[in-house]
């Protein structure tokens, strides 16, 4: 009778066992995963206006968040007017003379020149006095002397004037220049430490949260908004090895979400280069399938707009 006993619960234990095993199946469990970008600004400031909230949809380019810029402000202004005094500093240099003081070297080499011209009259009329003796040597000499300090004035005013037109020297003229650039150098860095006080999406995606709110101070560097664009979020499963040689990066998968009854579209887009396992196994025969890889998927943006990262998924690749 005892025998008889041992002999049924056998019997009723292997039959419980092949009651409670699951048909196969080729669904294989995965989660979502959300690669966040974290929007931050280089410089630190009080946040002076905060323009999304959490869940919130934005497009790129729009405006996230502003820091108070009153600093930044001033010194581009700053930069700026050095700019327009280094510019206006190098066109004076360049230009040469006023056009009054032109006129009057101009004026100056007109007299010069009458003036020589008599001095000329007066030497030819000093040599024919000098031949016919009226007049001693010196007359002439004086005369001549008159006519070559004359010449001299003439030179020199027509240098003086060319010199007027021509401007500083172009040595003079190139550090004027080289000056000019460094301050637009300094007007351009002016500019960009103003525009980063104030941050945009760079693309498309959903507000996932906002760390700080208007009036705190945010450290440089530190993010103020984290962004989740559809093309960051990804499906995580874990194939057995066995069905790892069946599997490349672009191969179609199916992904069902709990209460939906339409399948998602999705690609695989990497396979993991190593074996993870759990609990810790030694590698043989028997429990080598116990070895998984992990493979990520990726979908349109426009399915992937309906998942949200930590939820649970079935996958179903091809068979």
């Amino acid at each position: 009778m005892k025998q008889l006993f041992h002999s049924i619960g056998a019997v009723a234990l292997v039959l419980g066992l092949l009651g409670c095993k699951r048909a196969p199946s080729n669904l294989l469990q995965g989660y979502v995963e959300g690669e966040f970008v974290y929007v931050s600004a280089p410089q630190g400031g009080k946040l002076a206006k905060l323009n999304v909230q959490r869940g919130a949809q934005v497009k790129a380019g729009d405006v996230l968040f502003e820091l108070e810029n009153v600093a930044e402000t001033a010194a581009r202004d700053e930069a700026s007017q050095r700019v327009q005094q280094a510019k206006n500093t190098l066109a004076d240099a360049q230009k040469g003379k006023r056009p009054t003081e032109i006129a009057s070297l101009e004026a100056q080499l007109k007299q010069a020149r009458e003036a020589s011209a008599l001095a000329e009259i007066e030497l030819a009329r000093q040599l024919e006095l000098t031949k016919s003796g009226a007049v001693a040597v010196d007359s002439t000499d004086q005369a001549r002397s008159a006519n070559v300090q004359n010449h001299k004035k003439v030179e020199q005013l027509e240098a003086d004037l060319k010199t007027a037109a021509l401007g500083m020297r172009s040595d003079a003229v190139a550090a004027l220049e080289a000056e000019m650039k460094a301050r637009e150098a300094a007007l351009a860095k002016a500019a960009w430490d103003l525009s980063q006080k104030q941050q945009s999406a760079p693309q498309a995606a959903v507000v996932n949260d906002t760390l700080y709110r208007e009036g705190e101070m945010v450290a440089a560097g530190k993010p103020v908004v984290s962004l989740l664009p559809p093309a960051n979020i990804k499906v995580r499963t874990f194939v057995p090895q066995t069905r790892l040689a069946k599997l490349k990066v672009g191969d179609a998968a199916k992904v069902r979400l709990d209460g939906t009854a339409e399948a998602l579209n999705a690609k695989v887009s990497f396979i993991a280069a190593q074996a993870e396992y759990t609990p810790p196994v030694i590698y043989s025969q028997e429990n080598r399938s116990k070895l998984v890889f992990m493979i990520e998927l990726r979908f349109d943006d426009g399915v992937a707009a309906k998942l949200h990262p930590g939820q649970p998924v079935d996958v179903e690749f091809a068979p």
